[in-house]
């Protein structure tokens, strides 16, 4: 096609010429002292247009051969640029192929051959990488104090040039995801704490966050992380809940009185303190530390909407209710009995009812819905456990020797 494009040109120049050209009849003198040279307009034009032609030609072959040295230096640094960057390129195959003595081989001549042209050395940003991918290869190595040196000229570098400020974000997020490797948590959060703002939000960033502060347990500063990791849609939903649900247990742990239980709990956002399981852990704990009216109040509002609730969440929520019944008061005895109607096929419904019961001495009604909860196999054996303890109770205070044996042989069959 370019050749047809180009012999019609062709076609419609000699059109033309011979069109403007072919009748024309015109002189062109020369005069010089006492001599005159007359020569057609035609041959006057030929020679013109080859005199500029052959004097464009001979400037382009005087600049060509000027600037030979120029190029063949040029192309010397093209040469060891392209040498460098394949070095570069084979240091990434055989990192990610896990030949890591292989990638810091390639890395550190690629650094060499960047060095020893001064052309290159201006590149920043592919010193800093290929600092990284030696540091990256090092760490792979354990050869931890190579990895901190190549780590800290890539830092230093990055910090002085513009170019290479995005690669300094990821050379800190590495320095991170290393710390967190070597098991040192101060170390990862530190560097995480030295990002932009923008930077510390991104997912892996989080991420990295989230690995550090359950490294060096910090719960609270754990379950932030996760709360936002959440939002960013970094988990799945049911991977998030389990999750924000393990870091808030692990934060109810670390209280070791009321006092700082209900600090940790106050801490928490209202959709932590509406859910089930969260505050069922948190009433445990609460009871253990001696707060059986505090543990109360956090369950009221599940037992208000029992209905609501799943059934693992109900049992969570009786259960829970199970080491909290010391000092129950008569109002809530409307509530568990209304539970025990509704719920009266549910074990560990029967069992909360029937210690409350117990707790206000309405040891009738309580026998029942104990011996239930400690015939159901489905529940645990630790509140089945506590059921049988808690009718060989009352089998003392009917003074039956033999059915309080039972119920202890009972409960000490459970494992």
């Amino acid at each position: 096609m370019r050749n047809v494009i180009w012999f019609l040109l062709l076609a419609g120049v000699a059109v033309v010429a011979a069109a403007a050209l072919g009748t024309n009849d015109g002189l062109v003198s020369f005069y010089w002292r006492g001599w005159r040279a007359d020569v057609s307009l035609n041959l006057f034009l030929g020679l013109l247009v080859g005199t500029c032609f052959a004097l464009v030609t001979a400037i382009q072959a005087t600049q060509a051969l000027v600037g030979l040295p120029q190029r063949a230096k040029e192309w010397r640094v093209a040469r060891r640029d392209r040498s460098a960057q394949a070095a570069l390129r084979d240091a990434l195959a055989q990192y990610f192929g896990g030949r890591y003595g292989r990638a810091q081989k390639s890395a550190q001549r690629a650094l060499t051959i960047q060095a020893d042209t001064p052309e290159l050395a201006q590149d920043n940003e592919f010193t800093v990488l290929g600092h990284l991918l030696a540091a990256g290869s090092a760490h792979r190595l354990q050869d931890r104090s190579g990895r901190d040196e190549q780590l800290k000229r890539a830092l230093d570098l990055s910090r002085r040039s513009v170019a290479a400020r995005s690669a300094e974000e990821g050379a800190r997020l590495l320095a991170a995801e290393w710390a967190i490797d070597d098991r040192d948590a101060p170390r990862a959060l530190e560097l995480l704490g030295q990002l932009p703002l923008g930077v510390a939000r991104r997912t892996h960033a989080l991420r990295l966050r989230l690995q550090a502060t359950r490294l060096g347990r910090q719960p609270q500063e754990a379950l932030k992380t996760a709360r936002l990791l959440a939002k960013h849609q970094g988990f799945s939903k049911v991977a998030a809940l389990g999750l924000l649900r393990s870091l808030a247990f692990e934060s109810l742990a670390t209280a070791h009185d009321a006092d700082q239980l209900r600090q940790v709990w106050s801490q928490f956002e209202a959709t932590d303190r509406r859910d089930a399981f969260i505050a069922a852990r948190a009433a445990h704990c609460a009871a253990a530390l001696g707060g059986h009216e505090e543990a109360r109040t956090w369950l009221r509002p599940f037992w208000d909407r029992l209905g609501e609730l799943s059934v693992e969440e109900r049992a969570a929520v009786a259960l829970a209710l199970v080491d909290a019944v010391a000092g129950i008061g008569p109002e809530w005895l409307p509530r568990l009995e209304a539970a025990s109607t509704t719920f009266a096929r549910e074990s560990a419904v029967a069992l909360a009812v029937g210690s409350a019961l117990a707790e206000r001495q309405l040891w009738g009604k309580a026998r029942r819905l104990l011996e239930q909860a400690a015939a159901d196999a489905v529940l645990g054996a630790a509140p089945r456990r506590a059921a049988w303890r808690q009718l060989a109770t009352f089998a003392r205070q009917d003074a039956d020797t033999a059915r309080a044996a039972e119920c202890f042989e009972a409960a000490a069959r459970l494992n």
